[in-house]
């Protein structure tokens, strides 16, 4: 990788057949999550075979041009940083039901329409809450994204949720065997091969795949040359005003998650996330939710997934990550590729996947070990939020009998734990202490209350 000493590693081009491997390690790290949301919102409504192939390839169209937006950016859009964006999770609720009983697709349309300008709006005042970040939320909030992941990982690893074959024996195996490439070419081979260690696993994974009757590649025949997502395919967007406020729950929840994989970035890569790049990032967020909507597609989010690549590889280029967004398109507008990639079995994926989501975790806990947890209550701040953050996805059912504002808000591990660490920080550390405590108050707290001196009063300085 060529640099030169006043280029910072985010901003390093690497060679072009560097760019093409780590940019593809990307997309198989994140593929499998991209075409969940369109083939989950599409299947509860029921529809076609052929209209559920082309929501693939529009979301995989525009989930590389809003990587692109992202990473590269114009203007005030984009964080500039190596994010991949794909379609939030957090939606899929709010559209099924907007989807089965409020309107259709036309009426999901809208309500992302309308989400995405809001995001663009709310994006400076996000930006200005950068100071209730210190290392104390953000490592919390890090462990809680690589541990809400894991289970993901697990899924895929016992061979796909819903799978006939799920939890076999030979679906572990395979994974297991994913696994141990990726360990194997990290510790033993060259520093270039192990930084496209997990493609090297993905593809040796597949290469035993095949002969066991793992992979089925029948998609890739039917599959079209050529196809191009135009705008509202399915129709005018219609607006209406209970699937704009349940899209608008949605944007504040994707902003929040957003929020934390943006300062996960930050943390691994060098480049500190300051109150102006992190409403830049946002407001790219909600430029790409609103071509979504236009294209046929739903909200978008940087991916987490990801994240946790870049801190196992230590690849920092964002023109990785563009290069990544490059291929997506080149998928969106050639269907049979598409279908290549999506023959990739899930125990590949999961086998992968549990290192890099491990990673992610791990970052979590290296940010941690900056923070003073001696005569505070950080503990308790970092102990109650991984707690609330790991209550849904221990227990995915556990506010289903709470209104669907509430759901979507909560279900989300990532969203939950970090609104928690945000209060509890705030409460433990920010307001007065109690009389006769013997705490310090408000003011000495900031500085040393996390044993974060150095980051919170950098921060501050920004705002």
């Amino acid at each position: 990788m060529a640099t030169t000493a006043d280029v910072h590693p985010v901003d390093e081009i690497p060679p072009a057949r560097q760019l093409a491997a780590f940019g593809l390690q990307h997309v198989l790290a994140m593929y499998a999550g991209a075409v969940a949301v369109p083939l989950i919102v599409g299947g509860a409504m029921k529809l076609s075979p052929a209209d559920l192939a082309y929501l693939i390839t529009a979301d995989l169209l525009v989930c590389g041009i809003a990587t692109l937006i992202q990473c590269v950016g114009f203007w005030r859009f984009g964080v500039r940083l190596p994010i991949m964006q794909g379609c939030t999770f957090a939606a899929v609720s709010p559209m099924v039901l907007i989807g089965t009983t409020g309107g259709g697709l036309p009426a999901i349309y809208g309500s992302v329409i309308v989400a995405g300008l809001a995001i663009v709006l709310l994006a400076p005042v996000f930006g200005r809450l950068l100071r209730f970040f210190p290392p104390l939320v953000t490592g919390t909030v890090i462990l809680i994204i690589g541990a809400s992941l894991l289970p993901v990982a697990g899924d895929w690893a016992a061979g796909g949720a819903g799978a006939k074959d799920f939890g076999e024996p030979r679906n572990l195996a395979l994974a297991g065997f994913v696994l141990a490439v990726v360990l194997g070419v990290q510790r033993f081979a060259p520093v270039f091969l192990g930084r496209i260690a997990v493609l090297i696993g993905i593809a040796a994974g597949l290469a035993a795949a095949v002969p066991f009757g793992f992979t089925d590649f029948s998609g890739v025949g039917d599959a079209e040359w050529v196809g191009i997502s135009t705008p509202f395919h399915f129709g005018a967007p219609a607006f209406k005003a209970s699937a704009i406020v349940s899209m608008l729950v949605v944007a504040l929840v994707s902003m929040t998650e957003t929020t934390g994989d943006l300062i996960a970035v930050g943390e691994l890569t060098g480049r500190k996330v300051e109150p102006r790049t992190l409403a830049d990032g946002l407001r790219a967020d909600g430029l790409s939710t609103v071509l979504g909507g236009v294209f046929n597609t739903f909200p978008y989010t940087a991916y987490a997934q990801n994240v946790g690549l870049v801190g196992m590889t230590r690849v920092r280029s964002r023109w990785v990550v563009a290069a990544a967004g490059g291929i997506l398109v080149l998928l969106g507008l050639l269907p049979k590729l598409g279908a290549v990639v999506a023959a990739i079995p899930a125990p590949v994926l999961g086998g992968a996947g549990l290192v890099m989501f491990g990673t992610v975790a791990a970052s979590g806990l290296r940010t941690l070990a900056r923070v003073d947890f001696k005569g505070n209550d950080n503990l308790t701040v970092v102990a109650v939020s991984v707690a609330v953050g790991m209550l849904p996805v221990g227990v995915p059912t556990v506010y289903a009998k709470f209104p669907d504002w509430f759901q979507t808000v909560m279900n989300s591990g990532i969203s939950a734990g970090c609104l928690t660490a945000i209060a509890l920080n705030l409460l433990f550390n920010h307001l007065p202490a109690r009389a006769g405590s013997g705490s310090v108050t408000e003011s000495q707290v900031l500085p040393s209350g996390g044993g974060e001196e150095a980051v919170e009063q950098s921060r501050e300085e920004v705002v």
